[in-house]
């Protein structure tokens, strides 16, 4: 079966040659993206500096939304969170987006919208990159029923897209690929999508405010930094020590730390962005004094910064989320190291949504 061609896949360059084949003149390539992204219009009907034979030539050849959002549940902080199954997508038959996957069967994947904070200025869209996860990090809800597929660029942009149209949410000002999935192990698709990202054309979101996080692949990461993409880079190290490391992280068995360290020393000196060193707190397990000693050895090494997030518990697996005193003390002691470190606040943990909570099968 052919698919009709995704809106949120295509460049002003691609899109122009497929509306020049239907007839259309090239400046519509830049009204209908403008009525896309600028204006968050999807149905042709809408876009009413269009000819009525052009909107009908659009809405006949051209899917703009993949999937069906068949999930919506709100927090008591604000955070709202979509489960989108791409075997759907928004027709009455129910039929579309079914092969679209790259390498895997159709599923459903969970993305995040963290409201504006105090100032009311930061509104970030967390997204996935993968239908399940393959890294399987022991202490992770993404992971647990392995990996079911890559999401192509035009799904990973219109969970952005589709985030920031939700009510009372306004413009995304920041991304995280922070979702289900090792964004590094989707390369193609996930840089396509960041370039979407940040086009004039598309969502317009600075670079600098687009964070990629990855459990670390040596290789890839330096591939990254070759692209100059303006974005920021975190590794989840979760794990001061390769010993640790190995027993959390499954994919950590092939990858040390020092290997990690001498990819980000690459990517900085490429790019000159700060990597950015990503630590869950397990409590009892990771977040003692000896384990904040040894990482503000790496982040010495690395001349990153450090973010600390408290464990949510994923219901099923073992661990616990650490003492409030366990984490401001694991800071103190990274701080007084030299090392430059924050908390970051969990959001979204009673409707399963915030770090580590996230999975690809709808829960009742």
């Amino acid at each position: 079966m052919d698919h009709k061609p995704h809106l949120f896949d295509l460049t002003p360059d691609t899109f122009g040659e497929l509306i020049a084949g239907w007839g259309m003149p090239s400046y519509r390539t830049e009204q209908v993206l403008e009525w896309v992204y600028q204006h968050g219009i999807t149905d042709p009907d809408g876009m009413t500096n269009l000819g009525r034979a052009e909107r009908q030539v659009l809405a006949q050849r051209l899917c703009f939304v993949q999937g069906r959002t068949i999930g919506r549940e709100l927090a008591t902080d604000g955070t709202q969170k979509l489960l989108i199954d791409w075997s759907m997508d928004e027709s009455a038959d129910g039929l579309g987006a079914l092969d679209v996957l790259q390498g895997g069967s159709a599923s459903q994947t969970e993305c995040v919208m963290i409201p504006a904070d105090e100032a009311k200025t930061r509104r970030t869209a967390c997204i996935s990159s993968q239908i399940g996860c393959p890294v399987g990090c022991k202490f992770c809800a993404s992971g647990l029923g392995g990996l079911d597929g890559n999401l192509t660029a035009g799904q990973i942009v219109q969970q952005a897209w589709q985030l920031g149209r939700l009510s009372g949410v306004g413009r995304v000002s920041h991304i995280v690929f922070m979702g289900m999935g090792e964004p590094l192990a989707n390369f193609e698709q996930v840089t396509r999508a960041v370039r979407t990202l940040i086009a004039p054309w598309g969502l317009g979101i600075s670079g600098r405010r687009i964070t990629v996080s990855t459990v670390g692949l040596p290789a890839q990461i330096r591939r990254l930094a070759e692209l100059n993409l303006p974005i920021t880079l975190a590794i989840s190290l979760h794990a001061p020590n390769d010993t640790l490391r190995r027993e959390l992280i499954p994919w950590a068995k092939s990858v040390t730390i020092d290997q990690l360290v001498d990819a980000g020393r690459y990517y900085f000196e490429k790019t000159g962005r700060e990597v950015t060193l990503e630590y869950i707190l397990l409590g009892g397990i990771n977040d003692q004094p000896p384990h904040a000693e040894e990482l503000a050895q790496v982040a010495k090494r690395l001349r990153s910064n450090v973010n600390l997030i408290r464990y949510n518990q994923v219901r099923g697996l073992p661990y616990q989320r650490p003492e409030d005193a366990d984490v401001l003390r694991f800071q103190k002691l990274l701080r007084t190291a030299g090392t430059n470190c924050h908390i970051r606040a969990s959001r979204g943990r009673d409707i399963a949504a915030a770090c580590g909570q996230l999975r690809h099968e709808h829960s009742a």
